[in-house]
């Protein structure tokens, strides 16, 4: 059996780094040749957050950050195929998502970074990139893209299951056993906890949720944060950083607040928000796969296992898929899917016109 090779390349709204994996479609079902993980500076982490909001030179400050990104792209596809002993010219594409700064869907843009032509170029390998701006040219969200390949590697088995990716944004696939697939931003992920551990911790993150556990959450905090009228939209919708950032936290603080307490609550919102969506908009669901970097979070993982029980949450490593990974593998699908000129968006899911072949390719 030949193989068919694609790299997949996802940068989150983590801002942590960027995931490379080698995917063989060659066989019966994707196979995870090698991957790479290549942790963002401290410095482009600070410029990719501050980019998400207007400020002086933003164009130049873009550019430099895209040809940035394309070079660290460029390294974590080599690596991943050394690993492998690959070589350039045995892949058919990478599928590159870049890095979302901008996502406004009722404006009709989102803004992905990354210059594909840069990466193209120092790869040696054809680029498929701008997944999300078709499906927004089509009245849909544009996000998220992730449950059409959520349904062909979870789905099935005669059983109402979702997906959830808890990635910096947290994202709802519901896969029923009969019906259409729908697919949602339930609201924030990691960013906000991310953010205010940044800012209190001097970490990126807060490892294992281990100092959010340390508090109790605040009540009324957290019941100024769900008071978002984001949470209460129904599908289709899409959010990003453009509304859940350090403005929106800070605008909803009384002043003086317990720190450790404010991170709790943010581990409490991330759960509760996610528990409701699930509650709400996926009904009968026996099984909940999840993926994605806050899938590394014990106290939050914890937290949500609590919510919804007793339903069962397990994560995608007991589908071959490291968590970490899902949407990596996902974007050398959507990629590979584009060169069959075969439909990536489920309007079902974004909301669009009609179904959409994604991406923009670029030529080695």
């Amino acid at each position: 059996m030949s193989r068919e090779l694609f790299v997949g390349l996802m940068s989150g709204t983590s801002f942590d780094g960027v995931d490379a994996a080698l995917v063989d479609f060659g066989g019966r079902a994707p196979a995870l040749l090698a991957h790479a993980q290549h942790p963002f500076p401290a410095q482009l982490r600070a410029e990719l957050l501050a980019l998400n909001s207007a400020g002086p030179d933003e164009l130049g400050r873009a550019a430099a950050c895209s040809n940035d990104l394309a070079r660290r792209y460029a390294a974590a596809v080599g690596d991943a195929l050394a690993r492998a002993a690959v070589a350039p010219r045995d892949v058919r594409a990478i599928g590159c998502h870049g890095q979302t700064v901008r996502h406004r869907p009722d404006a009709g843009y989102t803004l992905q970074l990354g210059n594909a032509a840069l990466l193209a170029e120092l790869a040696g390998v054809r680029v498929v990139a701008d997944f999300r701006s078709r499906d927004i040219a089509a009245g849909g969200q544009g996000a998220p893209l992730a449950p059409a390949f959520h349904a062909a590697m979870f789905g099935g088995g005669g059983e109402n299951r979702a997906v959830l990716n808890l990635g910096g944004i947290a994202n709802l696939t519901w896969l029923p056993a009969s019906g259409a697939i729908t697919g949602f931003d339930s609201g924030p992920g990691n960013c906000l906890m991310d953010l205010w551990a940044q800012s209190h911790l001097g970490a990126p993150f807060d490892a294992d949720g281990a100092w959010a556990a340390g508090a109790k959450h605040d009540d009324a905090l957290l019941v100024r944060l769900l008071a978002e009228p984001y949470f209460a939209l129904p599908p289709p919708k899409s959010t990003g950083r453009d509304l859940f950032n350090e403005q929106w936290l800070r605008s909803r603080l009384a002043g003086g607040d317990d720190a450790r307490r404010v991170q709790a609550t943010l581990l409490e919102l991330t759960a509760r928000s996610v528990a409701e969506a699930l509650r709400g908009r996926c009904p009968g669901v026996q099984r909940l796969i999840a993926c994605g970097g806050g899938v590394r979070n014990r106290r939050l993982m914890g937290r949500l296992g609590e919510l919804v029980a007793p339903l069962a949450v397990e994560t995608s490593e007991r589908y071959g898929i490291a968590p970490s990974l899902v949407e990596a593998v996902a974007f050398a699908w959507l990629a590979r899917r584009t060169l069959q000129e075969l439909p990536g968006n489920l309007p079902s899911v974004t909301g669009a016109r009609g179904a959409r072949v994604l991406g923009a390719v670029y030529p080695p």
